[in-house]
């Protein structure tokens, strides 16, 4: 057995940490059960990883720590820490991963550009008028 290893995802400013212990199959968010976050969102985007290893996520307890972004962001970030530890203990499914989803297994740090002083958004301009 594997001693207790961090595993990380990041998405935009969302990070996510996961420790996996064997246990009965628990989701723990920010130290309360995933039942009682009750965003729906959060518990579809980690059902997913689920899918190519459904016997380790019976036998192991899953406890992520979500600090930064938004809520889609910190599920994503969620998603792709419990994929990366799933390919740790069970190498065989990481090309089902990939040809199903490549943002599951690789951090996506893109972020919106920030908005610029005197403009509308990041890159829109004011008309000029000549007349």
């Amino acid at each position: 057995m594997k001693p207790d290893k961090i595993y990380t995802g990041r998405r935009k400013t969302a990070v996510a940490q996961l420790l996996v212990r064997p246990g009965k199959g628990n989701i723990y968010v920010n130290g309360s059960p995933l039942d009682v976050v009750g965003n729906g969102i959060l518990s579809s985007k980690l059902s997913t990883p689920l899918v190519f290893a459904p016997d380790f996520g019976k036998t192991h307890d899953f406890f992520f720590k979500i600090s930064g972004g938004g809520v889609v962001a910190a599920a994503d970030a969620a998603a792709t820490a419990l994929a990366k530890a799933i390919v740790d203990r069970h190498s065989e499914v990481r090309e089902q991963i990939l040809s199903y989803d490549r943002s599951l297994l690789a951090d996506d740090p893109r972020q919106a550009e920030p908005k610029k002083p005197n403009r509308r958004s990041a890159r829109r301009f004011r008309q000029k008028s000549y007349r």
